[in-house]
């Protein structure tokens, strides 16, 4: 799987939640679709078969993603000293 950028997930995590959110609050023929087209996005992004599975992997990523930051920023501070 080639790993998303940060900023695309995170927009498409927004999307998804956006969508499930209105949704959930006044299903329409529009809702549903903007649902399952953020839905098959998250899951082709993370190459999981689910959404359940699609926001686990989306969760551990972005966990990665921060841990990268911390790393990088210790490491600057050590080449700083």
């Amino acid at each position: 799987m080639i790993l998303p950028a940060e900023k695309e997930l995170r927009a498409v995590l927004a999307r998804f939640a956006q969508a499930r959110i209105e949704h959930d609050v006044r299903p329409t023929g529009r809702t549903s679709r903007d649902l399952e087209d953020s839905s098959y996005t998250l899951c082709v992004m993370t190459g999981a078969r689910t959404v359940e599975q699609a926001l686990r992997t989306a969760d551990a990523l972005l966990e990665q993603y921060g841990a990268g930051r911390v790393n990088l920023s210790q490491e600057d501070e050590t080449l700083a000293a």
